[in-house]
């Protein structure tokens, strides 16, 4: 079975659990933080995906880095993952774990890449739109990007919006390299 297949059904497990035991929000800031140490360190990311580290040196790692910090039942979780030698995939558990969180809570991710920062009214007005034409409640994350000299490009699910000027230059180059009056000669 994929790690992505048993990642999800571990996170579905885990969300659905939360959820009745009313501790969801404590637990998606904990695969939050999970997600955040895992990009941060190299070192733990690699220690998790070691075959050769045995599971229980693995778990005293998690515990030693997480014990404190986060939910009870997220530690829980963390155990019942090492005692499976499945630690490998916790980093792709939190990953599905915000991907249903998300579609629970109806929150859909854009991002929205810009030559410079959005005033935070622009932003605002952005998020609006997108809200009213989703329907869902909407998390922009904002890039800045110099190369596209002006202008945006919005990204909403699968769905893309390119209205930089890099863009333009891009296509205007093409349509001259068509030269279709030299073609006519």
């Amino acid at each position: 079975m994929s790690e992505l297949r048993v990642a999800s059904r571990y996170a579905k497990s885990l969300i659905e659990l939360a959820a009745e035991k009313g501790v969801l929000e404590q637990v998606h800031d904990d695969m939050k933080l999970f997600t955040s140490v895992v990009s941060q360190n190299r070192g733990f990311q690699m220690l998790l995906h070691n075959p050769i580290v045995k599971s229980d040196k693995k778990l005293a790692v998690i515990n030693g880095v997480f014990k404190g910090k986060v939910q009870e039942m997220t530690l829980a979780f963390f155990n019942i993952v090492a005692r499976k030698s499945r630690e490998s995939i916790l980093e792709f558990v939190a990953t599905e774990f915000e991907k249903q969180y998300n579609l629970m809570k109806g929150i859909q991710r854009a991002s929205v890449t810009s030559a410079a920062p959005l005033s935070p009214a622009l932003r605002q007005q952005l998020g609006e739109k997108l809200a009213n034409e989703t329907g869902k409640t909407i998390q922009l994350e904002e890039i800045i990007d110099p190369a596209l000299i002006g202008g945006f490009v919005l990204r909403v699910g699968d769905s893309q919006i390119d209205s930089s000027v890099k863009n333009s230059l891009r296509k205007l180059k093409i349509n001259l390299k068509d030269n279709s009056y030299i073609n006519k000669l």
